[in-house]
């Protein structure tokens, strides 16, 4: 039976989407595993769009990351985006199934173009004085992220928002705290600049030669606890979600914090080193997110926003209904296991793909 994703097409049009998706797929089966991983345990329904907006996330990403011209990158971004909202997406595979996306899921342009913004900081090689300024650029690469994850489950309160976008910031933190050693051989420094002037480092005498001294160590540390004050926020917002959608998302928090474990075991040395998580621990955290949502659920938050996120909750919870009727959410525990039991079938037969560092 044809998935309602594709309810609208004709045969050969779903087909073509199909593609699409498959090519979106094996774009992120290598570079972005974590992401592959946990998406296995999502239902399809969200998956297949959830695989295209990675896809376009990634691409976007690239585009300012890997390139010389970084303007010439961000300018096919935004062009690329321009088409996608106007329905005439760029004769590719991401952006067609992405253009799919936000159509069908009704996703307001404001949270990709946040998106953009902060890859545009990026390429300014802008830095970041104080941790508001740094949860301000998380929001943009990673909060809008978890704000566009939450429209695809449908979930669309503002609880449900704010605690998304928390956990994108908290995954984005983690990944500035794991790669601190390879963002300064690169010139670049994410780290709270006051943070550090506090420690008694001078920011750019530091990036000069870059160590982990004990000061800075401290300063990881720090970060991780703000990270982990943004998990603890953000899972809460398990419950607002469809049964079926829980898993993965628990999971997906569960591998990034286990970086920042990794981080905290190599004594906050994330210069020498560079926190990794094998296919193994994967596996094993995946398997223990369906026990923990299942045997207990973290009490509802209805904490308001952040106030550097709370820009991204407003403009995702004014959007219309999706084009997509919400399925009922009281999946049976049994085809949840299921489920879970076929992923890390999956993830073991591909374990040489996912082998390595988290990205």
């Amino acid at each position: 039976m044809p998935q309602p994703w594709f309810d609208d097409l004709s045969w050969r049009g779903a087909a073509a989407a199909r593609a699409d998706l498959a090519a979106c797929r094996a774009l992120l089966r290598h570079g972005s595993k974590s992401f592959h991983a946990a998406s296995l345990l999502l239902p399809e329904r969200v998956r297949m769009p959830a695989s295209a907006l990675y896809a376009f996330c990634r691409v976007a990403d690239d585009a300012v990351d890997l390139t010389t011209d970084r303007a010439a990158g961000l300018a096919r971004t935004r062009d690329r985006l321009d088409r996608a909202y106007a329905g005439a997406p760029l004769p590719h595979p991401v952006d067609r199934a992405f253009a799919r996306t936000v159509a069908r899921h009704s996703i307001p342009r404001a949270l990709p173009e946040a998106l953009i913004e902060g890859l545009a900081w990026d390429a300014q090689g802008r830095r970041y004085e104080t941790l508001s300024d740094l949860l301000g650029y998380a929001a943009r690469v990673a909060g809008s992220v978890g704000a566009m994850m939450s429209l695809l489950m449908d979930a669309r309160d503002a609880d449900a928002m704010a605690r998304a976008c928390d956990l994108g910031a908290a995954m984005q933190l983690t990944n500035i705290a794991r790669d601190v050693g390879e963002d300064a051989a690169a010139g670049r420094l994410y780290l709270p600049l006051a943070w550090l002037r506090e420690a008694g480092l001078d920011p750019e005498a530091w990036l000069r030669a870059p160590v982990a001294s004990a000061p800075l160590r401290g300063v990881v540390r720090r970060l991780l606890d703000e990270a982990g004050r943004l998990y603890d926020r953000g899972l809460c917002g398990l419950a607002a979600l469809p049964p079926d959608c829980r898993p993965a998302i628990a999971a997906a928090g569960a591998i990034y914090a286990e970086i920042g474990r990794h981080i905290a075991a190599a004594g906050y040395d994330s210069v020498a080193t560079r926190a990794v998580v094998t296919a193994r621990t994967k596996l094993r955290l995946a398997a223990g997110s369906l026990t923990a949502v299942a045997a207990r659920q973290r009490p509802a938050l209805a904490d308001p926003p952040l106030p550097e996120l709370r820009y991204l909750v407003e403009v995702a919870t004014v959007s219309r209904a999706p084009m997509i009727p919400a399925r009922a959410s009281g999946v049976p525990w049994w085809e949840l296991r299921a489920r879970l039991l076929w992923s890390l079938e999956i993830l073991a037969r591909r374990r040489s793909d996912v082998r390595g560092a988290v990205t």
